[in-house]
């Protein structure tokens, strides 16, 4: 009797695609060992050091005997000061069993998608958006629905857009603001347009991804949570990779209804149990010590966003617009396809990612990747002289194609 050999590999993990942004950077730094000067551009880190406080913190709690096994939804301690901090800085009232830490912002993100969708569930993801919500709806067998916002209105969803794709089978929204890709965010006005509509279909939850909550160049950060009406539907999601340049801490949280945090908390006990010890701690140094730190980074990341689109509105043929926060800018590049040098032609956003990496020695991200085939994501979390060296290759390659 012959049987037939089943493949090694589960479907689920054969049909999940890679993460662009991390394969970009390896790419990236493949070409830097093999001599090359490459300015990395396709990575979402911050290039600062994590400030001196919350390294001490660190280092007091090795000190301390913090190295056992922790609490699967975090240390009493650090839910409590990022209870203080939600009060603090978003106007938002939770207890610490509403918050559940995990081991970065994309654990959160995945645990929440777990406990709330099942098989079939429609997922509207407000597009451009980050890479892995994609992969982890259809990990959780849901369906993806993107909703595309306009470059004309800064990337952003409109209320009339979102009420459309609603249909009987939507489960979840997931969105960013401040957004990775774009940088765009939405206002207190725009929000209060979701939340009505979220009012007339109760069965529908949000995750709201806040991690670049510090980076804002506007006056004002603003939660869904804040709109009572919907606030135990909605999963607010954050962490301290990016405003406190932690992101090798890998601890992010979400607050949610006691029912949701219960779940994820049920959901991380059985993947991963409670996040390292000393990252916690650091993590509660950081909240403890204010957001001073922060502000002086973002400071710099505007002075960044002005220096970029100052050097991009001067290379033709690119498409720009003003991001409001994260460090993004992810223009259109459409005008190039087609164009071609020394016989290749430029089909598409990898192609033209790849003509940049392998020409101009710059590595950005190609927008297909995050719902946006026309577009490129260029990060500025790097020093003025890097990236005006970076806008300076560019242009100069760009200027090859005819």
């Amino acid at each position: 009797m012959i049987t037939t050999q089943k493949p090694t590999l589960s479907d689920r993990i054969t049909s999940l695609a890679e993460s662009q942004t991390i394969a970009m950077a390896k790419k990236a730094r493949e070409l830097a060992a093999s001599g090359v000067d490459v300015i990395n551009l396709s990575f979402g880190e911050p290039d600062f050091q994590t400030p001196q406080y919350i390294k001490d913190a660190a280092k007091k709690a090795i000190d301390d005997g913090y190295t056992f096994y922790t609490p699967v939804p975090g240390y009493p301690e650090l839910r409590k000061a990022i209870v203080e901090k939600l009060k603090r800085d978003n106007g938002l009232e939770y207890g610490i069993e509403n918050i559940v830490v995990s081991t970065g912002a994309k654990q959160s993100i995945a645990n929440a998608v777990m406990c709330l969708v099942n098989p079939g569930d429609e997922v509207i993801i407000f597009s451009p958006y980050w890479v892995s919500y994609e992969e982890v709806v259809k990990l959780a067998e849901g369906i993806p629905v993107q909703v595309r916002g306009p470059l004309e209105n800064d990337f952003k969803v409109t209320p009339e857009q979102f009420e459309a794709a609603i249909t009987p089978n939507t489960k979840l929204v997931m969105y960013s603001s401040p957004c990775n890709p774009t940088g765009s965010v939405f206002t207190k006005e725009e929000l209060e347009a979701f939340a009505r509509i979220l009012e007339k279909h109760p069965q529908i939850h949000v995750i709201a991804d806040e991690i670049y909550e510090y980076i804002n160049f506007t006056e004002e950060h603003y939660s869904l949570a804040r709109f009572e009406a919907i606030k135990d539907r909605v999963v607010t999601v954050n962490g301290f990779s990016k405003g406190y340049a932690m992101t090798g801490w890998r601890v992010g949280y979400i607050a949610a209804s006691k029912e949701i945090a219960s779940a994820c908390d049920k959901m991380q006990s059985q993947i991963t149990s409670g996040t390292c010890s000393i990252a916690q701690k650091a993590a509660q140094g950081a909240l403890e010590g204010g957001k001073g730190s922060a502000e002086e980074m973002s400071a710099s990341y505007l002075r960044r966003r002005d220096l970029v689109l100052s050097l991009m509105n001067e290379i033709p043929g690119i498409k720009t617009y003003v991001p409001q926060g994260a460090f993004y800018i992810f223009p259109d590049v459409s005008a190039f396809f087609g164009k071609s040098v020394e016989g290749r032609v430029i089909e598409n956003a990898n192609d033209l990612a790849m003509y940049l990496l392998n020409d101009a020695h710059v590595s950005l991200v190609e927008g297909g990747a995050f719902g946006a085939p026309e577009c490129i994501r260029f990060s500025f979390a790097a020093s003025d002289a890097k990236l005006t060296e970076a806008l300076g290759r560019i242009k100069a390659s760009l200027a090859k194609l005819s």
